[in-house]
């Protein structure tokens, strides 16, 4: 590969844009022209050929992604309405925007997106670990998403932003800074989205503050589906609490002048604003998208017209200080410019090992969070239920960490379903415990603005069930911060989940859901599931200490048949209260009751009641078990549980969850990973949705099934 290469390789868009350049004439009389306009024209230039050079890089196997910028480079002059330190959210086509926002740093954003385009392990953001437009001197955060999953979150900046201000709480922005959000127009489409600019509205329609600027960079296409005309106007003109404005990509003086009244305007007033930014698409979808297959030339090359570049070549032009035969060389010789640092970016070496690419994903300093986690005084007194050794513990949290935020439906005043915040809100006030509206996206996104901003959110999702139309919060934006920005930013956090079964057939599926398998697949996610209320309030301790400290982010999931359990094996014995345990619990430790010396029950949460009473009933027939409680789904204490297994040569699996895609199918396959050679077996709910009534009872693990299996095994 050689940096040089003949005009002759220049594409159709190419040969018209140098075409329309040349044929600009000098003005009759020069315009004043902001200087803005030069660094617009270079940001555009350089984006547009970083564009080329990636494709040109494929050609030969050495680029690894093609989504471009090319006829959204009007996106640049967002980077001159905002301010250095303003957080921004961006698009997959924001090329020039962080071109132009580098380059007032002093920083080569060239470099970074090839870098990034070759997977390079010096790429300054993911490390080679994607494609992203981020950089922590810029105050972009990576972003992945490509359907609009990361505007709950900006969302959640801006409230972040407001709070931060109003409680004097350190934040990772300043307290007159505004988010800015770039996304797609089909993505106004998408559910993500919908709940964004929905919540946002409710922010505002309760006259709380919320600086964001939103952009639509609307460029007609979905891939290949076009956007109805006129859809996105009415769409975001429909909302009165956000301010609306629109502007053409091709008249870049307009789009300059309209973003910079919007954040004068979202500064100023602390309200969101949308741009409706009109764009072009060039170049296709992504590499592997043909256009032609589903366009026809002549509406391709219509679209030559309504280039950027081009728009902005006039504007110059207008000044007198350039001519179009300048600025046609300009973009000669930065395509030069630009092969030659593509070609520098693809020496750069890649990730050479898993434990490279692992590095950030979740890091672990145990010692520091045993010393965080002991910083939050649990102090013993009187028996508690599980309910209320949780609140116990929410309430040393908010007295020791002051940037902690519990909010949830029906978190404040009612103090939850369950009554496991109740008190709070009145003890630690409105600003640091409050409701939030009924849509778990919007309560994550709210989750992962926060804590990306400095605090520590302790959000609560009402039902395990309530959680799967919002899983990607978790999975797409919270699970991949630290990996795609090798922990430059973080997103620590502890997610409650009331969830389970065993309510004597209350309630349904909906308040019994019983699949935790979406949560255990995501990569470093932290998943603590105590079933008693000493283990419960140290645990929810060590999330927070994790989060804090670490950056994990934490789902502890409480069994709600449990939240107000006082009896273990007869009526009055108390035996399911505890005082709190002052002791730390780290991650991934398990728990042994009894030494038996027959057989190793494994279990967790309602599965540990269960056990510890059949185990009773197992000791009267002289079989003597040892039951070890998990503690903890993810990480799993593999150790543990081959220790207690060895010590007995048989275990026994007791999965409340579904036979398929339960916990037990992840211990079994630990157990013969470790090499453990004794008898195996598991008792698993059935694979099915939790019915009403006394028909939950024959789909849940019960005693009687325990009990036959645990005889089976020993026989």
């Amino acid at each position: 590969m050689t940096s040089s290469a003949p005009v002759s390789d220049l594409d159709p868009l190419e040969e018209h844009l140098l075409a329309s350049l040349r044929a600009l004439a000098p003005p009759p009389e020069p315009q004043p022209v902001p200087p803005e306009a030069e660094a617009m024209w270079r940001a555009q230039v350089a984006s547009r050929q970083a564009d080329y050079a990636a494709r040109w890089l494929a050609e030969h196997g050495r680029s690894f992604y093609s989504i471009g910028s090319a006829g959204h480079e009007a996106n640049a002059a967002l980077a001159f309405a905002t301010r250095l330190d303003d957080p921004a959210l961006l698009h997959y086509r924001s090329g020039a925007f962080y071109l132009a926002r580098a380059e007032r740093a002093g920083i080569d954003g060239v470099l970074d997106i090839l870098l990034g385009v070759v997977a390079a392990a010096d790429e300054p953001i993911a490390g080679g670990r994607h494609k992203v437009f981020g950089r922590r001197e810029l105050a972009i955060i990576p972003m992945t998403s490509t359907i609009a999953s990361h505007l709950p979150r900006a969302v959640g900046i801006a409230f972040a932003i407001e709070r931060a201000a109003r409680l004097g709480i350190a934040s990772a922005w300043p307290s007159d800074a505004i988010v800015l959000c770039s996304f797609g127009d089909a993505s106004v489409n998408h559910a993500t989205a919908q709940a964004a600019l929905n919540t946002a509205c409710h922010v505002v329609y309760q006259r709380l503050p919320l600086p964001l600027l939103l952009v639509c960079e609307d460029n007609g296409l979905g891939i290949s589906v076009p956007t109805p005309e006129g859809w996105v106007e009415r769409a975001l003109r429909a909302r009165p609490e956000l301010r609306y404005a629109q502007a053409d990509g091709s008249d870049p003086a307009l789009v300059l002048e309209t973003a910079r009244e919007l954040a004068r305007v979202v500064r100023e007033e602390r309200r969101p604003a949308v741009l409706h930014l009109r764009t072009v698409r060039y170049l296709s979808h992504a590499g592997a998208d043909a256009e032609i297959a589903y366009r026809t030339p002549q509406a391709i090359r219509a679209d030559y017209a309504r280039d950027p570049l081009l728009g902005t070549a006039r504007w110059l032009v207008s000044s007198g200080r350039h001519t179009g035969e300048s600025l046609a060389a300009d973009y000669l010789a930065a395509r030069e410019v630009v092969r030659a640092k593509a070609l520098a970016a693809v020496g750069h070496p890649q990730l050479a090992t898993a434990e490279e690419v692992l590095a950030p994903l979740a890091p672990r300093t145990p010692t520091a969070v045993r010393r965080a986690a002991e910083s939050v005084a649990l102090e013993p007194g009187e028996p508690l239920t599980l309910a209320q050794a949780v609140n116990a513990a929410l309430a040393a949290t908010l007295e020791a960490v002051p940037e902690a935020l519990v909010f949830g439906e029906d978190v404040a005043v009612k103090g939850g379903v369950y009554g496991v915040t109740r008190g709070l809100h009145a003890r630690f006030g409105a600003a640091r415990v409050f409701d939030t509206l009924l849509d778990e996206t919007s309560i994550l996104g709210l989750a992962l603005g926060t804590a990306v901003s400095g605090f520590l959110p302790i959000p609560e999702i009402q039902y395990l069930a309530y959680l799967h139309n919002a899983e990607d919060q978790l999975r797409g934006e919270a699970a991949t911060l630290q990996f795609f920005s090798q922990g430059q930013y973080r997103n620590g956090m502890v997610v409650r989940i009331a969830g389970y079964g065993y309510q004597r057939g209350f309630g349904g599926h909906f308040h019994n859901d019983d699949a935790v398998g979406v949560l255990r697949d995501i990569p470093g996610l932290v998943i603590a599931s105590p079933a008693r209320p000493d283990d419960a309030a140290a645990m929810l301790a060590t999330c927070v200490a994790a989060a804090r400290v670490d950056g994990s982010v934490c789902v502890f999931l409480e069994p709600i048949a449990l939240y107000h359990t006082r009896d273990l094996l007869e009526e009055g014995d108390e035996g399911w209260v505890a005082p709190l345990r002052p002791e730390h619990l780290p991650i991934g430790s398990a728990a042994t009751y009894f030494e038996g010396r027959d057989l190793t029950i494994v279990t967790w949460a309602n599965g540990l009641r269960l056990s510890l009473r059949v185990a009773r009933r197992l000791a009267a027939r002289g079989i003597h078990p040892r039951v070890v409680d998990l503690r903890w789904l993810a990480p799993l204490p593999v150790e543990d549980v081959l220790r207690e297994a060895e010590a007995t040569g048989r275990v026994l699996v007791v999965d409340e969850t579904r036979r398929t895609g339960g916990v037990s199918e992840g211990i079994l396959a630990a157990l013969v990973d470790t090499g453990f050679a004794g008898r195996m077996a598991r008792v698993a709910s059935k694979d099915s949705f939790v019915p009403l009534g006394d028909a939950a009872a024959l789909v849940l693990v019960s005693e009687d099934e325990i009990e036959q299996a645990a005889l089976a095994l020993v026989s």
